[in-house]
């Protein structure tokens, strides 16, 4: 062979080589994404022949398909529509539209997605006609129907999770909305339907678990700046704190109080413990100050502030801002200020601690189900990362567990259970306040770690409380997972 045809052979390898590689990324790597686009017509088109699969919680269909007369086929079709809709959104074909589990899961639930090649080379073979496939979520329905009915009139929203496992056991969001009206086939009135709703000030089309306008979570995040002090070696829960009446903000003109507007106990000094149990802003303040917002940041970004989860529904990240100046972290020391999160964040931090510091990623998937029952995908636990030591989180839950039995927290005691948690009821100037629970049971061996939050004061203004409102609903769920 001469040097120019040697030359050429592999020249012609060469390009061979990058085509065989560019196809097979196409068809391997990219298939699913590429099957998915909104833009690919034939994937739309050929859905509209599959039965799209169930959605299920506990073995019941909360989402199903059944046939229709008209070009779509199939009519998607919600049960409970409203107490589900956080989680399952809706799914539209005459608007190209899907939200919620039915967007996320859109490949395996629509038989289009790349694990569902199999099944479309068995239904050519048999002539039978595809389905797609149904996804079986981690919710407890026991526990949903719990927090839908203790938010039942109010603004707010439940999270709850398996602390050792990271499936979330109630996600719900109020007002809720009937999905069944946003999946007509019926373009105008679908579309009539989510402009009312887009219009309500009362913001039903916002999941307020994972995402929304964030509000500061208040004294929830007591507890971060506590694991904080802990995790230093500089503190301890018997460490003490000044105890005035009111603090001034470093730097500031300024003053806080407590939320009574008198000191934290009767002694000139004031432990962690104490404060903790109580709920006083002023020690956990100068606690702040002392640990510096960089320590306070970087266990709230153990927790998963600042960040982004997937369940696979995407969620808002919680914040925690750097480069505060001192009077804005005094101010984070008890949640308020510049510091903002989710439900989903707060249940986060509870289920954390209540697993012995190791904070799991949050879950709403266990299987998808093949047509023949089997299991075609199986999602597995997996860990965020570790928070604290566990002696650390032993200490933080030994302050929660005393704030429900003779602290502040006492709307969540339930009979013969020990409850570790925490309240939180947030200022907003002039406005109503933000309402919060968060907390874990049993304290000893946790089964469950719930996350409330109730805006505009559940109704009652600035004379609703954390422990008053968010706490009994919390209450409720915990009771339900329990089976109590």
């Amino acid at each position: 062979m001469t040097k120019e045809l040697r030359r050429l052979s592999i020249v012609m390898l060469f390009m061979f080589i990058s085509l065989f590689a560019a196809t097979s990324w196409i068809q391997v790597v990219e298939a699913d994404s590429l099957g998915q686009n909104s833009n690919n017509r034939r994937t739309l088109l050929d859905s509209y022949e599959i039965q799209r699969g169930s959605i299920i919680v506990d073995d019941v269909a909360i989402a199903s398909s059944t046939p229709s007369d008209d070009r779509y086929q199939f009519q998607r079709v919600y049960t409970d529509a409203a107490m589900w809709a956080p989680v399952t959104g809706y799914f539209n074909p005459a608007l190209q539209s899907a939200t919620g589990i039915e967007r996320a899961m859109n490949g395996d639930l629509s038989g289009t997605g790349s694990s569902a090649f199999f099944a479309e080379i068995e239904r050519i073979l048999s002539g039978q006609p595809q389905r797609g496939f149904s996804v079986e979520l981690t919710l407890d329905s026991a526990a949903q129907r719990a927090a839908y009915e203790g938010l039942e009139g109010l603004n707010g929203a439940v999270v709850a999770i398996e602390p050792k496992t990271g499936r979330i056991l109630a996600m719900v969001s109020t007002p809720g909305f009937d999905t069944n009206s946003l999946a007509s086939h019926d373009a105008d009135a679908a579309n009539s339907a989510y402009d009312i709703l887009d219009e309500d000030p009362n913001k039903p089309l916002s999941n307020r678990a994972i995402a929304g306008d964030l509000n500061p979570p208040g004294s929830t995040f007591k507890l971060v700046v506590a694991a904080a002090a802990y995790a230093s070696g500089d503190y301890t829960p018997s460490s003490t704190l000044p105890n005035p009446a009111r603090y001034q903000l470093p730097g500031s003109t300024n003053t806080v109080a407590n939320a009574w507007g008198g000191t934290c106990g009767s002694g000139a000094t004031v432990t962690i413990s104490e404060a903790i149990r109580l709920s006083c802003n002023i020690p956990m303040a100068e606690l702040a100050v002392k640990l510096g917002d960089d320590a306070i940041r970087e266990m709230a970004e153990k927790f998963g502030f600042n960040q982004s989860f997937a369940t696979p529904l995407e969620s808002t990240p919680s914040s925690y801002p750097r480069a505060l100046d001192d009077a804005q972290t005094a101010l984070t020391g008890f949640g308020q200020g510049q510091v903002t999160a989710t439900p989903l964040q707060i249940a986060m931090v509870a289920a954390g601690i209540a697993n012995d510091g190791v904070v799991m990623n949050p879950r709403l998937i266990d299987t998808v189900i093949g047509n023949d029952l089997s299991v075609v995908r199986a999602f597995e636990d997996s860990e965020f990362g570790r928070a604290l030591e566990a002696t650390v989180a032993d200490d933080v839950t030994a302050s929660m567990v005393a704030s429900v039995s003779n602290g502040a927290a006492q709307g969540a005691r339930i009979d013969g259970v020990d409850v570790a948690g925490k309240t939180g009821t947030t200022e907003n100037d002039d406005n109503p306040y933000t309402l919060w629970f968060t907390g874990f049971a049993p304290a000893n061996d946790p089964e469950v770690a719930v996350a409330v939050l109730v805006e505009d004061g559940g109704g009652q203004g600035q004379s609703g409380s954390g422990d008053t409102i968010a706490a009994p609903i919390a209450k409720k769920v915990i009771e339900a997972v329990l089976g109590r």
